[in-house]
């Protein structure tokens, strides 16, 4: 991802960042290469108590990546075989892997058309329907699974309406664990408090991919945690298992996040709310700059809200458009680069074809697939940049 890119204007440009943070990113990596402790040791838990404080939770835990995150974080939770789980169909792969592969079942509910994030309104209205409480448990009364937890994803780097999947999963028994993989560094109120994204239920699963919020140098993720007793699992999880050398009481696997991403992260950690608000400030250009365009309605179907708080910090600037497809493409051929996700909802992909979903079941999920398009959106991204960007979709919607 680092590479030249044979854009003008890349979806990312990763070098522009490294540029503004190169001298302390490699006496980081210096450090790592003179003490040649690469597994663990004290970067890592430097960098697992500086997320802690900034996060305000009790603890954090350092994985091999995003995906290992929901995995281990389900895992630590008894999530396996035969339990269900709700989420969205319209999200990253190892959202719903992470489910499948302990033998659990994705309960898939539509997305809400607006923000493509998982519908409180339809998460309700299912529970409302087919959720029963049995000895503690909420069972759906279609397939008689126990629905264990709530996965809602904070999506693009947006929050969900965690105040009312707060209110569902008290009434219904519900673990809730976050995905914000897009969203680190975004806030939300919770009963009037202001709180980060990934610290409302059980666990927040971060990724530390190079392109997120706050990325990396390669892969990497957190488990943000109030519990003791489920940090304590997680890090016995991600040591495949141990309780102490070569003596195993869980069945784990190894997970461990690299002394050298730690220490590289513990730079950028640094620098993460103004690069948050430098995208939030992005965003708002893009809001000006399409109203003035003319587009909106006339080929652009819906961009983001501006937004002036830290409920989206835009991991990615996704709009909404009509010929998706041939705008991508003409784009490309100017020198834009965009990105499409996701073209295909998991409940349609082939290796999810036995939970039984079919076309038509989640319209809104399978329509934004359709029509979404991420913009180049980054905080090193120029005015001169966005305004390339939104004449080109002008000229595109013109011919």
């Amino acid at each position: 991802m680092s590479n030249p890119s044979p854009y003008k204007i890349p979806i990312v440009d990763l070098r522009a960042q490294y540029a503004t943070i190169r001298d302390e990113v490699r006496r980081a990596i210096d450090e790592i290469a003179e003490s040649q402790q690469f597994i663990l040791g004290p970067a890592v838990a430097r960098f697992e108590e500086q997320m802690a404080a900034y996060l305000g939770c009790a603890h954090a835990v350092g994985v091999a990546s995003g995906s290992d995150a929901l995995l281990l974080a389900l895992t630590a939770l008894d999530i396996g075989p035969g339990d269900a789980v709700i989420t969205t169909p319209f999200t990253f792969f190892s959202t719903v892997s992470s489910i499948t592969r302990l033998g659990a079942k994705p309960l898939f509910i539509d997305i809400d058309p607006y923000n493509y994030l998982l519908s409180s309104t339809a998460v309700k209205q299912f529970l409302g329907e087919r959720g029963i409480i049995r000895d503690g448990l909420t069972v759906d009364i279609k397939t008689g699974w126990p629905i264990k937890a709530l996965l809602p994803v904070h999506l693009f780097g947006q929050c969900c309406a965690m105040n009312e999947f707060i209110t569902l999963a008290e009434k219904y028994k519900l673990l809730i664990v976050e995905d914000v993989a897009q969203a680190c560094g975004a806030q939300m109120k919770i009963n009037r408090q202001t709180i980060f994204a990934g610290t409302i239920g059980a666990a927040g699963c971060y990724s530390f991919f190079p392109s997120k919020t706050l990325g990396g140098f390669g892969d990497g993720g957190l488990v943000a945690v109030h519990s003791t007793e489920l940090t304590d699992r997680l890090r016995s999880l991600r040591m495949h298992g141990e309780s102490a050398k070569y003596h195993h009481d869980l069945t784990g696997i190894n997970s461990r996040l690299d002394a050298i991403q730690a220490a590289v992260l513990s730079v950028k950690q640094n620098y993460l709310d103004g690069w948050c608000g430098e995208r939030i400030q992005r965003a708002g250009v893009y809001y000006r700059l399409f109203h003035q365009s003319g587009t909106l309605g006339n080929g652009v179907l819906a961009i983001p809200p501006a937004g002036t708080d830290r409920s989206h910090v835009f991991n990615s600037y996704v709009i909404r458009a009509e010929r998706r497809d041939h705008l991508k493409q003409y784009l490309a051929v100017n020198g834009v680069q965009s990105e499409i996700y996701y073209p295909l909802p998991l409940h349609l992909q082939r290796c999810f074809a036995e939970l039984g979903y079919r076309g038509g079941d989640f319209p809104q999920a399978e329509l934004a697939a359709s029509q979404v398009l991420a913009l180049p959106l980054y905080p090193e991204l120029t005015q001169d940049q966005q305004e390339t960007v939104v004449d080109k979709i002008c000229a595109f919607y013109r011919r």
